[in-house]
């Protein structure tokens, strides 16, 4: 339990920190400069924060009560509530947070008319010349490309010659990680959501959700060493990440629909689904340790 509780606040204050300076750089780079508070950035990186802190306390602490050999119904037990406790308090916490008016800010200025842009982190790269600064973004530019004679555009449009997009000209962020940050994101927006129609919406999904991912501690014990055994546990819970994005994307839930005919609520067949397969998981790890004591005991 205080592995769990030092770890959560740990990884909740690091990941959160690093969202916030992420967010703050993308807001830095506007076109046009937008209005925006620091509470505001706060709020929406302790939400991130909170889901990827979520999966990785559970994953640790299942982890390591592997290799401790701790009692696996008292283990399970106990993450299952701490981890429902730390969910729900940070978020009243948060929704408590967002109705405080905060002090407006204003966007930063970046430079008036001729800005040049370009990507900093290379050499040779392409580059475009505001002619109208921060006040007309997507007006008239001057677009310089290697090797090419330099370009006038009066607007920017997606067709015809390159260019670069107004801001953000590169990202070098691995597509796994990119889409790892995505998946974290709409599972932070979707815990939110729940959050707000009220506390047994948030407890059916939010509990569903911590009992299908403590239900995988069987796959951190599939070998006798300690580093295998935690990757497999991450390749699982980014696997669980993926599903719910996958479940929950418009499309599958309009599947759903057609194939439920409102026998039950499209919103509670997600949490179903993720209790069934946690109880199949539950009984699986039970009758294998049930197995595996009554060959002792022969």
């Amino acid at each position: 339990m205080l592995l769990f509780c030092l770890s959560f606040l740990f990884i909740f204050l690091l990941a959160a920190t690093l969202r916030f300076l992420a967010l703050k750089v993308d807001w830095a780079k506007n076109l046009p400069p937008k209005p925006e508070t620091t509470l505001t950035l706060i709020i929406a990186a302790a939400h991130w924060a909170l889901s990827l802190t979520l999966f990785s306390c559970i994953l640790f602490s299942l982890s390591y009560a592997a290799r401790r050999n701790y009692s696996s119904l008292m283990t399970v037990v106990s993450i299952m509530s701490l981890a429902f406790v730390f969910c729900f308090s940070v978020s009243t916490a948060l929704d408590y947070w967002k109705a405080v008016p905060p002090a407006q800010s204003t966007g930063i200025m970046m430079g008036s008319n001729g800005l040049i842009l370009y990507n900093a982190h290379g050499r040779n790269e392409t580059a475009v010349v505001l002619l109208k600064g921060t006040s007309e973004p997507l007006g008239p530019r001057v677009t310089a490309i290697p090797g090419q004679p330099m370009a006038f555009l009066e607007a920017a449009r997606s067709g015809g010659t390159p260019e670069l997009p107004p801001v953000a000209f590169g990202d070098d962020t691995p597509w796994f990680l990119e889409s790892l940050s995505i998946d974290i994101r709409l599972n932070a927006e979707m815990i939110k959501t729940k959050f707000n129609e009220g506390f047994g919406s948030f407890l059916i999904y939010a509990g569903s959700l911590i009992f299908l991912l403590c239900s995988l501690g069987h796959a951190i014990k599939f070998s006798a060493w300690p580093l295998p055994n935690l990757f497999l546990g991450i390749l699982a819970f980014c696997g669980v990440l993926s599903l719910e994005t996958f479940l929950n994307s418009p499309e599958m839930l309009e599947i759903l629909d057609s194939y439920l005919k409102g026998r039950i609520p499209v919103a509670a067949a997600l949490p179903l689904l993720f209790f069934g397969f946690g109880l199949l998981l539950h009984l699986y790890s039970i009758l294998t340790f049930a197995a595996k004591r009554r060959e002792s005991y022969d």
